[in-house]
């Protein structure tokens, strides 16, 4: 074999790899694109969260210095409202929060698959000891126990997967943000539960992804 003919055989070959890669390369778009045809047309709806009750074992402040400890447990509900999709929840953590000052640590919540139209429930004990907080906090939270109510908010951030058949999308942010009226003062609706007391709620929570 001559060398005008050597180099005549190494191109056909370069030519036959270009176009298996071409044709490698269109079919993952196509196959691509259909996967994200399918993911508009069924428009996956975000998952619906109701905090049920809580559970109060201690709410204190403290004027001077200004500290506030909690302490107390949650119920919260997801609910997949999708026919088609799953939803993978990720590094979810949850929190209660005072006039938009954070007053406990973050609980992890256990990462979680949900099937079409399945519902998860958790129970996280929230906690902070101690927390500082602003003076005008403390002012406005002795009005508030005065007045019989509190009005905090336990907020969820995390990220969620959609997951339609096989395909599993990339991440996105989930924040969640659950009004809880706490009701100290008769009536109440308050149930004592030792010397604790356990407040239903059933509050539907605002949810952004």
């Amino acid at each position: 074999m001559t060398a005008k003919e050597c180099d005549h055989h190494e191109e056909e070959e370069h030519r036959l790899y270009r176009r298996l890669f071409s044709l490698f390369l269109g079919l993952l778009v196509l196959a691509l694109f259909i996967i994200f045809l399918v993911f508009l047309i069924l428009r996956p709806a975000k998952p619906a969260f109701i905090l049920r009750d809580a559970t109060i074992y201690q709410f204190n402040a403290s004027a001077v210095p200004s500290l506030l400890t909690t302490d107390m447990q949650v119920t919260l509900s997801s609910r997949n409202p999708n026919e088609r999709i799953g939803i993978y929840y990720q590094k979810l953590n949850i929190y209660a929060s005072y006039r938009g000052q954070q007053i406990t640590l973050p609980t992890l919540l256990p990462e979680s698959y949900q099937g079409h139209k399945e519902v998860i429930d958790w129970s996280p004990f929230l906690y902070g000891s101690a927390v500082p907080v602003s003076p005008f906090l403390t002012a406005a939270l002795e009005q508030d126990q005065n007045a019989g109510s509190v009005l905090v908010n336990i907020k969820v951030d995390g990220s969620v997967k959609w997951k339609v058949g096989t395909w599993v999308s990339g991440k996105y942010h989930l924040h969640v943000n659950c009004p809880a009226l706490l009701v100290f003062k008769e009536p109440s609706g308050g149930i004592a539960v030792g010397p604790s007391m356990k407040i239903q709620l059933t509050q539907h929570c605002t949810v952004d992804v």
